[in-house]
Formats: C-alpha cells, structure tokens, sequence
C-alpha cells in the first residue's frame, strides 16, 4: 500500500516540474533578451520523464522520474518591428521565442489532469489503508 502512495507521490513530483516549466514558457513568451542584456530571446523548454525503477507496486506499477529538462531548437519567430530596441538594424525584424501559447495550455491542463488523477488514486489508498484497518480492529 506504501509502494502506491509513493508511486503517485512520484507521479505529482513530475507533474508539477512539468507545470513549472510551462509556466515559465508561457511567461517568457514575449521575451527577446537573456539574462546578460543580450538580444537573444528565451529558449522554450520541455520536460521528459523517465520510469523509476526504484518505486514499484507489488502489481507490477512503477513510479516516474524528471529525466531532463531539455531547450527545444525551433527557430525564433520574426515579426518586424522595426521600432523595437532589439529589432535587426538592417530588415527590423525582431526574434521572439517560438512559443505556440495553444500547445502550452493544453500541455498545461493534461499536466493538470494528471496531477488531479494521482490525488485520486492517494485518496483511494487512504481510503483502503483506513478500511484495512476498520476490519482488523
């Protein structure tokens, strides 16, 4: 029973790393400059999970681990812009993360989603753990 409650507690560990990096997508989605001042805009990331093999139910469950957070190489977005500070002197146009904010909600409400499933599953454990006990006593 243990086992589950830690399966699940995996599950919402990645889960939320998930969301933080959708967040921080979502909020740098209009950024053209990093963090030295440089006109370079913000690299958006994405999280891969990875089986842990460590945690695992009696049935066969596993839990689940952040493998990385890696930047994905798509190409900045240009719009010109040429009053813009950070626009190319020579076409004005001005790179912007390529950030599609359609992609990075649905991502967001499926991280939900999964998130909200695996309180579920702690609930119902507590729940039988609770029952369990009921019956011994």
């Amino acid at each position: 029973m243990f086992n589950a409650l830690d399966v699940s507690t995996s599950a919402l560990v990645a889960q939320r790393a998930r969301l933080d990096v959708i967040s921080s997508n979502l909020a740098n989605i209009s950024t053209t400059r990093n963090e030295k001042g440089e006109s370079v805009p913000y690299t958006p990331r994405f999280v891969t999970f990875q089986t842990d093999t460590n945690l695992t139910t009696s049935g066969g469950g596993q839990g689940v681990k952040v493998a990385s957070v890696e930047t994905s190489q798509v190409e900045p977005s240009l719009k010109y812009d040429p009053g813009h500070p950070d626009a190319n002197p020579e076409t004005g146009y001005v790179a912007y993360p390529n950030i599609d904010m359609t992609t990075e909600f649905v991502d967001a409400l499926e991280a939900t989603r999964a998130y909200e499933a695996n309180i579920g599953v702690i609930e119902i454990t507590k729940s039988m753990g609770q029952q369990t006990l009921q019956i011994l006593a």
